[in-house]
């Protein structure tokens, strides 16, 4: 099975990036899986069921999200009925689901979408025994798992994948739209990368506008963000595995 785990898109800019680059990329590496966090899609904050759809249409087998799935209320009219949308598992009680099974090629293959606790602020159940709960029940029943860890803090990331080694088959982290270059396959086979990236703006401060963060940063008023346009970058996780062990590549398309 050949997987694409695309990290989190921003905006109408990530979307068209998506449209630009993800159709050569599906074909040039003949993807049969693709994971895509989309907490961001709708406007650089949130998701609406309009953008769902239109990221369901390229090809995306599953959206994940983080902190931002919430942002907007239309979610709730829609998040509970979409099998293919996913919020974190660990989130104590909230509309929606954390994890799924998905049937593609013959195979069996299990989402889970789960959230950092170090520095996001919201009062969450612990991401590693959600990943034991989950697993448990799934375990026996699927041939993959792939886990999005959304999260700040990249020790945390880190020792999350250590700790799920050799159960998930991949770890990919989103949250800080900046990638990192720690792609690697541990001792027990999961692979791992503690952030894919973003998709969207390539001259941008994590996908917004550049002058409006700057401003914050120096007078530390509040600001409003506004999605970034111009060149694009697409960044992502490839990830192929079969009989004869794994293969994996960082991508970074830019124009």
């Amino acid at each position: 099975m050949r997987f694409l785990c695309i990290g989190d898109v921003i905006g109408r800019t990530g979307r068209n990036a998506l449209k630009k680059f993800l159709p050569s990329v599906l074909e040039d590496k003949k993807i049969d899986f693709v994971v895509l966090n989309g907490e961001n899609a709708a406007g650089g904050f949130g998701l609406t069921k309009k953008v769902y759809d239109e990221l369901i249409s390229l090809s995306v087998d599953v959206i994940t999200s983080g902190n931002h799935i919430f942002d907007k209320k239309e979610i709730l009219s829609f998040i509970e009925k979409e099998e293919k949308l996913l919020r974190p598992a660990n989130y104590p009680e909230a509309p929606g689901r954390g994890y799924g099974i998905f049937s593609k090629n013959g195979k069996k293959i299990a989402v889970i979408n789960l959230m950092g606790r170090v520095f996001m602020g919201i009062p969450l159940d612990c991401p590693f025994r959600k990943f034991d709960e989950i697993y448990e029940k799934i375990k026996d029943s699927v041939d993959y798992i792939i886990v999005d860890f959304h999260g700040e803090a990249t020790s945390e990331k880190m020792a999350f994948g250590f700790y799920v080694d050799g159960r998930a088959d991949i770890v990919f982290g989103t949250h800080s739209h900046v990638a990192t270059a720690d792609e690697m396959i541990l001792p027990e086979g999961t692979v791992y990368i503690t952030d894919v990236g973003l998709t969207g703006a390539k001259y941008s401060v994590i996908g917004m506008k550049i002058d409006e963060p700057i401003k914050k940063f120096l007078t530390g008023m509040p600001v409003k963000y506004e999605v970034a346009k111009g060149e694009m970058i697409f960044q992502a996780l490839y990830v192929e595995k079969n009989e004869n062990g794994t293969n994996i590549e960082r991508i970074k398309i830019t124009e």
